[in-house]
């Protein structure tokens, strides 16, 4: 019998509960390495454990997390008003004009009810009478009008950020500069908070202006622009300014804080720009 044997004796002999023991803490060791190894086995115990927390974190997170994110929110939009404004301005500009429009189609359609009859007997006086016939004077009441020009602008500087257009007949540039300085002018000389210059009718054109916080858009229109017209072009507008500017707001700003400090700083895309006012406004009938 060698050593070894010998001192296992002599320790069986002197510490018999504590084999014991050392036998049963291996044998928990050996199953805990069992789980550890076998997924299914680890993620039947673990799983329920996790799935508790995430339930009860999830409850708790309006009496824990709720002040602070109130907190946050309500010192983020302080310290940011313009850039609050420009993401909520196409959205509530939306649905104010829904709501204007709907009354005013109400009111239209008992209007058009009313004088329906008297348009038909007035189109057949104005054919008799030498001018245009009857069908002509139909064509020119249900005549679209058409984009042929869009500038997106900034507002403060007059720079032309993009464009889109159907002919290229006009100094972009310079029609940005002087769009901006007229505006200002009309806006300066009323004296009226928080109104804006809309419309400025030129020959056979009208240049429609809808103005935002940071930029401003300027369509210019051929053909018949009546209000039903105007809603489509505001529409279209309001669409694509908040599906696009509203969400890239980090970047508009950063280029205006390019502009005043000179920092390099990226900046929307003037490609991206361009293809995405081709995209909204290209072949639109309004």
């Amino acid at each position: 019998m060698d050593e070894q044997a010998k001192l296992e004796i002599l320790k069986d002999i002197l510490f018999p509960d504590d084999r014991g023991a050392v036998q049963d803490i291996a044998k928990r060791i050996e199953l805990v390495e069992l789980i550890i190894n076998d997924q299914k086995e680890l993620a039947a115990r673990v799983n329920p454990l996790v799935d508790e927390k995430i339930d009860t974190f999830t409850k708790s997170i309006p009496d824990t997390l709720g002040p602070t994110i109130t907190a946050t929110l309500k010192k983020e939009i302080r310290n940011h008003k313009d850039e609050v404004v420009e993401a909520l301005y196409p959205v509530l500009g939306k649905m104010i004009k829904k709501y204007v429009a709907q009354k005013i189609k109400i009111f239209t359609e008992r209007i058009g009810n009313q004088f329906g009859f008297i348009k038909r007997i007035k189109r057949k006086f104005q054919s008799w009478f030498g001018g245009p016939t009857e069908e002509q004077l139909l064509m020119r009441e249900l005549s679209s009008a058409t984009i042929e020009q869009v500038l997106l602008i900034e507002r403060d500087s007059g720079t032309l950020k993009a464009s889109y257009s159907v002919t290229n007949t006009i100094d972009e540039e310079m029609i940005s500069g002087m769009l901006t300085a007229i505006k200002s002018f009309v806006e300066d000389a009323f004296q009226k908070k928080n109104q804006n210059l809309e419309l400025i009718p030129y020959k056979l054109y009208n240049i429609h202006l809808q103005s935002f916080v940071t930029h401003y858009v300027a369509v210019v229109i051929s053909g018949e622009y009546h209000l039903t017209s105007k809603n489509k072009l505001q529409d279209i507008i309001f669409n694509f300014y908040y599906n696009f500017m509203a969400m890239n707001l980090d970047l508009v700003f950063h280029s205006k804080d390019q502009n005043k400090e000179g920092k390099a700083i990226r900046t929307i895309d003037k490609e991206l720009l361009v293809k995405e006012l081709e995209a909204s406004f290209g072949n639109v009938k309004i």
